[in-house]
């Protein structure tokens, strides 16, 4: 945006002297002004009123008063003395009014009234124009009155007296007044062809009305357009004169015809009866029974009163040009009858309304709906002729019952019975082994029930009607205590309720399933044997006689479900000799004390020994006195020069449990050589002095040589024998505990209860003590039972057991349901078809442990009480009565009339019957009958002249079909046979002949295949019904259906029966069947992957096959190898339980030998093996790697051998223990002792040994570690459900090692972890259908497209792996086709006017039977009426049969209108955007045709009728749009109107912008919303802007933004919408309407302007002057600078400055100083 000058013109300054004028002399306007105000003294002061205080008075009524305040005030709003108003213009301040009490509330009301039209709000805003656009409707205001009456009489009172009790009702209320909505019709016909062959004529074209104009829209256009056409001269004269028939006057008697009646009667005298009368009384009693029969057949009926009239009619010579003329101009014919009988019409006439019946509703209950109640009235007359139809004899309105004794209404509950048992097989899967053994299983399971719908509120509702009924007996008179209705009593049975429909409840239906859970059973497990104890007496008390036996045991390690009475036996005994209660135990032997206080040589060791029990338990000494104690033990401590053996081993473990013949139990022991004696080198000494002496034997002096001689090698070991008692083990073996049996000496009595309120429901309490036993044997290993006294008896197990005895639970059933209804149905002959009904009842309950069993009975059934006759009614048709003609007066001038006879009219009485024949009320026939017969028909007296036939014969039979014609035959009458115009046959046929039937019949397969449908039979059902996908068969093999249509040879659909077909094409189909995923078994687990401390061991399933067909998922696989599934948890290995074994030392090999004294360095090896250990000791080689190779004791050792004399010591000793924390300052020790001392002057070693402790090496910590949780570990015989997860602690070392638990346990360490937790898996629940529905009724009564369906629900979806629900939870198959009959009207007849040209006449319709397919195609073909006779007689909804209507047939040159259009379509009368409807309507319209160019002056006016749709549809909401195009070899655009279903139409579009003629538009305007203007532009229409592309046209058309005016009154932010086209219309507000606030009034209540108006008015004159400066130095700076420029530019004379707008556009503006100053300056 830029502002620039164009021409150099010069500005001149003008003195400001005259602006400060202009200042002053508006200020003083201002304050002579206010001065004026201020001089007239009481102007500025009014009076002000307060609001009217609360009615006062001692009495209600008139004489009460109120009072307000009343002050002065000034216009600016503050309070001022009253002298300062005019005291003769004081408002009172006190008036009388009514004062209300409450008791006015039932005498007075607020009277509405009725709204008044819809006023638009710019009518009622003076000033304001209607907008000259409508979109999508106008708001308006709608008024009514409102006023305060008095109930009794009507009359108005005060509106205060009803605001004390309730506000005012509105008065205004906002309304909607849609759019004018124009006429619119349709396009025109094509030209009719010229009205004349010859001559001048016409042709016109004609449209029909589509939308008539509704609110204020423009008219109707003509619906005809004419065009004169000459198709050339006429050749003769033109017809000038027709004879034209008016219409038939209305039906009236005859005037004459009573007095004619009257002298009839007077002409006959008294006696003209008697002598005509029959004396026989014979004769006379036949003519009497004539009489009444003819009475009868009459049927005199009081509901109608028919009596036969006449009606003329004129027939007049007309001109063509619609004059009428003489007769004698129109050429001579016979003149058609211008008298007929008629029924004289009678309107419907009723009796008034009887009183209103019961309600339907009997009982409260304000959330069910409502009742309702009817009243009828009675025909008195019917209509007769074109009389009034009768209304409808009924109506209902809604009710709800009135009293204080209605009872409560019927509340309906869902019930189930019990859980059935908890089965697990129903959650094994299809490849579970399990599934043909469900022996044991456990775990979670499922259980079922069955929901049944039962009324909630019986009891009580019995009770109040048994109250009802007492009070009606009149029990109620003395007084009574009160009894407790049923629903609040404290303690009550539950009893069974009574089952009702199940569509009688309502609300969520409970789950008929639930997960359960079968505790799994735990087994007993229990501890290796434990090592043969002594031989013990059975019972130390009683010693006497008994022989002994040793014992062993074993321990429950895991308490078994049921008590230690399931687990194996405990105590093994084996018979044994010399048994002894108390024997001594060696504890250990002190030091060898050598004998006479030597220091060395034999001596003896002192047993340190316990006296224990057969238990081993330490008792008193003093027990064991019967028994020797331990003797000392002989014992050598070696010399110097001794030989030194080691001690004993400890003896190993015994080879056999037990001894026989053959094999004998053997224990051993070992010891080693620690050092030689001295004496191997000193005997060569010994033998050499025995040779050289001479000695007979070798001296005995070693001591003085040498020591003890070492023991050769079989000296080293010992063996003994061991377990010498027999291989006879005996135990007591126990049986099962047997059922447990009432125990007759407990005192409480075991008998059948019911569940009671507080009782534990499942019935699975204890009610008594009982008994169990079991059965107790000895039994010898190996062998079988043996004699009790085999086994000893202290061990031995009871035989009886208390135990708690269950309840004992009868079956509950409900009581039988009502009976089923019994509809009555007829077949086609009106029999009544016999049918059964049912009930039944449910277990609830069923019975156990020893209970009253159910009843075998559950569903009982009967035949239906059936009544003899079929319910329904018919219409009853008697005698036509005598043909009855007009009156011969009448027909006296009439050409060719005879007097007795011509055509007439005949009447005929109707009655109601039932079927059976018997006599009805007639408002039964009008009810429940089909269409009442007629009542009067045409008939003709034949004449002499006439000729007179037989009726028609029955056609002849036909010998077969589509062979020959079969004929129909009547005859001449009378006199007719003489007659030869009666003989013409073409006039009077006297036989009919036609071709035979042909009934060939061809059917064919129409439509889709059905689903695939099991058979009905066959299936497999659960427990309680319900039904588990995957236990019942829903797959295999089923069928497919087709439906078959059957045609005749005409292409005629008819029943399929006639192709000997049921309906249907079957084929066999399959379903495939589920498979579910198949995995292989599980592996073995494996070893644990650690053999000391805690590791995990595993197993794995591999994926063999993939679920199909909905099977059941397979579990989440590896995501490694996506075809496994592992398992893993951890496991605990004991430390112990492989150990390294080490054999004694080998003898020394010396390597350094000292051949005197076989001593020095020498190597001991020996053999190490690793052995599995057990409880009795290691036991059997295993692979070295099981053991720890870190503890493997060392397989060879050097060291020194010693030497004779010297010291010899033990093995070292175990090292102590390093005290924690482990530090270098810290040591652990080990010792050895002397066993052999040394000789004088040689020393023994340290026998102690000491290292510092240093960490992870000869010291460590120890702490626990916790493994991870395991997989929820489930009961081999379990599926899914409770389980346990695990896990480990471990002791582990600080280098990491994992240790035996003991090294923690020793110190005490915390365990502060929970090692076991209950868990949950998820059970594999299968999908849970319900039944299948029963099939729905056909979607069509008949057709080829009908479809049945039935549906099935997901009881309870598929859970965990659980095998889900099938996609398809809906059936159809095709419903038989059945042909579609109707009724229909044929195509009206032609006018028909008798004998003559034109006039008034009767054109004919029939009413013919159809058949179609239903499809809507076509109209269908015409079959034989009976096909039709079931159906009501009614056309299209229609029961209103026309066959006949009055129609006009113009004369030659006569404009008259056309015959009715056919009604158009519903159109919606609504606002498309704002989802606004005002209705439907439809239309239909006559259009004026002419047929003489000079008539049409006379043509009548057009005319059209529109009526509200009643379908529940409604009518579709059309949009009008323009339309243009460029017409193929054309130039201009061709513009028209076209409705949004594309159908072309006039009227409808907007008049205000209708597309221009685009042939001046240079691009022709292609936009949305775009015109072409008269300046040859495009632009858009009203309420769009125009966006130009770069190039200046016109790009597209933009919708104007909304801007959005809140008013001040809006208290709910409600915001009117305008388009932002004149935001500055004004708004005057109006009384009932907001409009906007000025919340600064500038005029005071006098209507004068306020003080600060002027101000306000001052400054904003300054702030202009200020302005005005501003702009003035601006241009002097461009006029200075302009001055600069003159030389180097041309002048301007204009002096004009344009400023350049954003879209280029100029806005000019002249500067008059800056001409002056260019005209100065180019001076």
């Amino acid at each position: 945006m830029g502002l620039r000058w164009r021409g150099a013109g010069t500005l001149r300054k003008r003195t400001e002297g005259s602006w400060y004028l202009l200042v002053t002399l508006l200020l003083f306007c201002g304050f002579w002004k206010a001065r004026t105000q201020t001089d007239d003294g009481k102007s500025v002061y009014f009076w002000e009123t307060g609001p009217w205080g609360r009615c006062m008075g001692s009495d209600c009524g008139p004489g009460g008063s109120q009072s307000r305040a009343v002050w002065c005030a000034h216009v600016d709003g503050w309070t001022t003395l009253h002298t300062n108003c005019d005291q003769g213009q004081r408002p009172s301040n006190q008036r009388n009014c009514f004062r209300v009490c409450d008791w006015h509330k039932d005498l007075y009301d607020w009277q509405l009234g009725a709204w008044n039209e819809c006023v638009p709000v710019s009518a009622r805003t003076f000033g304001a124009p209607r907008p000259s656009v409508c979109s999508g409707g106008e708001e308006g205001i709608q008024t009514r009155e409102v006023g305060c009456i008095l109930k009794s009489d009507g009359s108005p009172a005060e509106d205060a007296i009803c605001e004390y009790f309730e506000p005012k009702p509105r008065l205004e209320q906002a309304c909607l007044i849609p759019c004018p909505q124009d006429c619119v019709v349709s396009e025109y016909s094509p030209w009719t062809s010229c009205s004349k062959t010859c001559g001048t004529g016409l042709m016109n074209r004609v449209r029909s009305v589509l939308v008539p104009p509704l609110f204020g829209g423009a008219v109707c256009p003509n619906l005809t357009e004419f065009q004169s056409c000459k198709p050339g001269p006429c050749t003769g004269p033109e017809g000038m004169y027709s004879l034209r028939v008016g219409s038939w006057s209305p039906c009236a008697l005859p005037q004459t015809r009573p007095a004619r009646q009257v002298k009839r009667r007077k002409g006959k005298g008294p006696g003209l009866r008697e002598r005509t009368g029959v004396k026989d009384p014979e004769t006379r009693e036949l003519i009497q029974k004539k009489r009444t029969r003819n009475r009868l057949n009459r049927q005199e009926s009081p509901f109608w009163d028919i009596q036969v009239g006449y009606q003329t009619r004129d027939v007049v010579c007309t001109h063509r040009n619609g004059s009428s003329v003489g007769r004698n101009l129109c050429t001579p014919r016979d003149l058609p009858p211008t008298v007929q009988s008629c029924v004289l019409p009678k309107d419907c006439q009723l009796t008034d309304w009887v009183d209103w019946g019961p309600c339907s509703k009997t009982c409260v209950d304000p959330e069910s709906p409502g009742g309702a109640r009817t009243r009828s009235r009675r025909v008195l007359q019917f209509p007769v002729g074109e009389g009034e139809e009768c209304p409808p004899l009924e109506e209902s309105e809604p009710c709800e019952p009135q009293g204080d004794g209605v009872p409560p209404c019927a509340t309906y509950t869902w019930r189930t019975t019990e859980w059935s048992d908890c089965r697990v097989d129903v959650l094994l899967s299809q490849q579970d082994r399990r599934r043909s053994n469900q022996t044991g299983l456990c775990g979670g399971g499922l259980q079922t029930r069955e929901v049944y719908c039962v009324q909630a509120n019986a009891e009580l509702l019995t009770y109040l009607n048994d109250l009802r009924e007492k009070d009606k007996a009149g029990q109620t008179q003395r007084p009574q205590k009160p009894s407790v209705p049923p629903l609040l009593s404290i303690t009550f049975q539950i009893t069974a309720s009574r089952p009702v429909e199940n569509k009688l409840c309502e609300g969520p239906i409970p789950n008929r399933s639930q997960l359960c859970q079968i505790p799994c059973p735990i087994e007993c497990e229990v501890s290796p044997w434990g090592a043969w104890g002594p031989c013990t007496f059975e019972n130390c008390d009683d010693q006497a006689g008994k022989k002994g036996f040793k014992l062993r045991k074993r321990q429950i390690t895991n308490e078994p479900t049921g008590g230690p009475g399931n687990c194996p036996h405990l105590v093994e005994a084996v018979p044994c000799d010399e048994p002894s209660c108390y024997d001594w135990r060696l504890v250990g032997l002190d030091q060898c004390i050598p004998d006479d206080e030597k220091t060395c040589g034999p001596g003896t060791q002192i047993a340190q020994v316990q006296c224990v029990n057969s238990n081993g338990e330490e008792v008193d000494r003093s027990l064991c006195s019967s028994s020797p104690a331990p003797e000392p033990v002989r014992c050598e401590v070696p010399c110097s020069r001794d030989c030194v053996l080691s001690d004993w081993t400890p003896w190993s473990t015994c080879s056999q449990t037990c001894s026989s013949k053959t094999i004998e139990g053997k224990q051993m022991r070992t010891r080693s050589i620690l050092a030689y004696n001295a004496g191997e080198v000193t005997a060569m000494v010994v033998a050499w002095i025995t040779v050289m002496e001479g000695l007979s034997r070798v001296p005995k002096f070693p001591e003085l040589f040498g020591g003890a001689l070492c023991p050769n090698s079989s000296a080293l070991q010992e063996v003994r024998n061991c377990n010498e008692h027999a291989c006879t083990v005996y135990h007591w073996q126990t049986g099962p505990w047997g059922p447990c049996t009432e125990d007759p000496s407990a005192s409480a009595l075991n008998t059948s209860v019911a569940v009671r309120v507080g009782a534990n429901v499942d019935g699975q309490g204890p009610c008594s003590t009982g008994m169990q036993t079991r059965k107790v044997i000895c039994v010898r290993v190996n062998v079988g039972q043996v004699p009790p006294k085999k086994c000893p008896d202290g061990p031995r197990p009871g035989t009886v057991r208390s135990c708690q005895l269950p309840c004992k639970k009868d079956c509950i059933v409900t009581p039988f349901s009502d009976w089923t209804p019994c509809p009555v149905t007829c077949d086609a002959a009106g029999n009544v078809m016999k049918k059964k009904q049912s009930r039944n009842r449910l277990i609830i309950q069923l019975p156990s442990n020893g209970g009253q069993d159910c009843p075998e009975v559950l569903e009982e059934e009967r035949d239906c009480e059936a009544p003899k006759v079929c319910p329904g009614f018919r219409w009853k048709t008697h005698k036509w009565r005598k043909c009855q003609l007009v009156p011969w007066f009448l027909r006296l001038d009439s050409p060719g009339a005879q007097e007795t006879c011509g055509p007439g009219l005949q009447t005929r009485a109707v009655s109601c019957r039932q079927l059976d024949g018997t006599q009805a009320d007639i408002s039964e026939c009008l009810k429940f009958a089909k269409a009442m017969p007629p009542i009067t028909q045409r008939c003709q007296l034949p004449c002499q002249d006439d000729c007179q036939l037989t009726n028609w014969s029955k056609f002849s039979s036909c010998t077969a079909d589509c062979v020959g014609v079969r004929t129909r035959k009547r005859a001449l009458i009378g006199r007719s046979k003489k007659k030869d115009k009666c003989k013409n046959t073409q006039m009077y046929p006297l036989s009919e002949t036609q071709y035979c039937p042909c009934d060939k019949y061809n059917a064919q397969p129409v439509g889709n295949w059905s689903d695939c449908i099991l058979p009905e039979g066959g299936r497999v059902e659960s427990i309680l019904g319900m039904k588990v996908q995957g236990d019942i068969k829903e797959c295999g093999q089923g069928y497919r259906y087709q439906a078959m249509v059957c045609y005749d040879q005409d292409n005629r659909l008819v029943e399929t029966s006639r192709c000997n077909s049921h309906g249907y094409i079957e084929e066999a189909c399959i379903i495939p069947c589920p498979s579910d995923c198949k995995l292989s078994e599980w592996s073995n687990w494996s070893r644990c992957s650690k053999s000391c401390g805690s590791g995990v061991k595993v197993r794995s399933k591999w994926l063999r096959e993939k679920p199909y067909n909905g099977g059941r998922p397979c579990p989440k696989l590896d995501h490694i190898n996506q075809a496994q599934v592992y398992e893993v948890v951890p496991c605990q290995s004991d430390c112990n339980q492989y150990v390294w074994v080490a054999e004694p030392w080998s003898v020394w090999k010396v390597s350094n030998v000292d051949l005197k004294e076989n001593c020095g360095e020498g190597v001991q090896t020996r053999k190490v093996r690793c052995m599995l250990n057990t409880i009795d000791g290691p036991s059997d080689p295993v692979e070295d790697y099981l053991c720890d190779p870190e503890e493997m004791p060392l397989g060879a050792r050097e060291s020194r051998l010693p030497c004779p004399e010297d010291c010899v010591l033990n093995d070292w000793g175990p090292w102590s223990r390093c005290s924690l924390p482990c530090t270098r300052t810290i040591s652990r020790v080990r010792a050895a002792y002397t066993i052999r001392s040394p000789s004088v002057g040689r020393q023994c070693p340290d026998t102690a040994d000491k290292e510092p402790c240093s960490l992870n090496l000869n010291c460590f910590n120890y702490f626990y570690n916790i493994t991870d949780w395991s997989t929820c570990q489930l009961s081999p015989n379990a599926v899914c459900g409770s389980g346990i997860k695990t896990r480990m602690l471990d002791c582990v070392r600080s280098d990491g090692k994992s240790v035996d638990l003991k090294f923690c346990e020793e110190l005490n360490l915390e365990k502060k972890w929970q090692m076991n937790v209950s868990c949950v898996v998820e059970c594999p629940v299968n999908c849970q259908l319900s039944e299948w529905s029963a099939w729905s009724e056909c979607s069509q009564t008949c057709g080829l497209e009908g479809k049945m369906w039935r549906q099935r629900s997901v009881v309870q979806a598929s859970q965990g792996d659980g095998r889900p629900c099938p996609p398809q939870m809906e059936h159809w198959k095709p419903c038989p086709v059945r042909p579609c009959y109707r009724w229909q009207y044929s195509p009206w007849s032609e006018c028909r006017v008798e004998g003559v040209v034109c006039g008034h006449g009767v054109r004919y319709r029939n009413l013919s039977c159809s058949v179609s397919d239903g499809s809507g195609d076509g109209s269908g073909s015409l079959v034989d009426e009976e096909l039709c006779s079931s159906l009501e007689m009614a056309v299209n909804g229609d029961k209103q049969i026309t066959l006949k209507e009055a129609c006009t047939l113009p004369c030659p040159g006569e404009c008259y209108l056309m015959e009715w259009s056919d009604w158009s379509p519903c159109v919606s009368v609504c606002v498309k955007g704002a989802g606004v409807d005002f209705g439907s309507v439809q239309v239909r319209s006559r259009a004026v045709m002419a047929q003489e160019p000079e008539n049409l002056q006379l043509c009548p006016d057009q005319a059209w009728e529109s009526r509200p749709c009643t379908g529940e549809t409604g009518g579709e909401c059309y949009e009008y749009k323009w339309m243009s195009s460029v017409p193929p070899n054309s130039t201009r655009l061709a513009v028209w109107c076209q409705r949004s279903d594309g159908l072309n139409v006039t009227g409808g579009c907007s008049p205000m912008n209708p597309p221009g003629d685009n042939s001046s538009c240079d691009p022709p305007c292609l936009m949305p919303k775009s015109f072409c203007s008269e300046a040859a532009v495009c632009m858009c229409e009203e309420g769009y802007t125009e966006v130009l592309s770069p190039t200046g046209q016109l790009d597209q058309c933009a919708p104007i933004p909304v801007l959005e005016i809140p008013t001040a009154g809006d208290k709910k932010a409600d915001v009117k919408t305008s388009r932002a086209i004149n935001p500055t219309l004004p708004s005057t507000v109006q009384p009932g309407r907001t409009g906007r606030t000025w919340y600064l009034q500038p005029y005071g209540p006098d209507g004068k302007l306020k003080m600060w108006v002027y101000g306000v008015a001052a400054g904003a004159f300054v702030l202009l002057i200020f302005i005005v400066s501003m702009i003035y130095l601006a241009c002097s700076s461009y006029c200075a600078m302009v001055r600069r420029s003159l030389k180097a530019q041309e002048s301007d004379a204009n002096g004009t400055a344009v400023w350049m707008g954003q879209n280029a556009h100029e806005l000019t503006y002249t500067c008059p100083d800056c001409q002056e100053l260019a005209q100065s300056g180019s001076d």
